[in-house]
């Protein structure tokens, strides 16, 4: 997260993320404040996908995805302008930096897309996220 004020959002990606038994911890690293911090979090990581939460310039997703190869899922956070300034800066990155994005405030979505990632490698997790899914849909 970008700030402490996500953190509600990463609260909800983090349960989701402890339902599907999917390991996950919550950083507040800003690549505007922190961006050294930020780096070394990112190159020292065992993370398989990022999940960047940001609202208003929302650099954080294209920060850590210019610094990795692994995928990385930006939440844009309402703030201003009904979140469209962030979802447009998450969405917009340039050829090359590619970096995933949800809806505005889509944080239980960017744990769903995590864990489907991280089941094209686990089939025990891929048998859990589709029973998840046949539930979900007689809801």
């Amino acid at each position: 997260m970008g700030s402490s004020s996500d953190r509600e959002l990463g609260e909800k990606a983090k349960a989701l993320l402890d339902e599907f038994g999917v390991e996950s911890e919550i950083r507040i690293l800003s690549a505007h404040r922190n961006p050294k911090e930020l780096e070394e979090y990112i190159e020292k990581s065992e993370a398989e996908v990022f999940i960047a939460i940001a609202g208003l310039s929302a650099a954080l997703p294209g920060y850590i995805a210019a610094r990795t190869v692994r995928p990385v899922i930006g939440v844009p956070r309402e703030v201003k302008l009904g979140g469209l300034d962030a979802l447009l800066s998450i969405a917009q990155m340039p050829r090359g930096v590619p970096v995933a994005c949800v809806s505005i405030d889509g944080a239980t979505n960017a744990a769903l897309l995590a864990i489907e990632i991280l089941a094209l490698k686990d089939s025990e997790l891929k048998r859990r996220l589709l029973e998840y899914r046949r539930r979900w849909s007689k809801r």
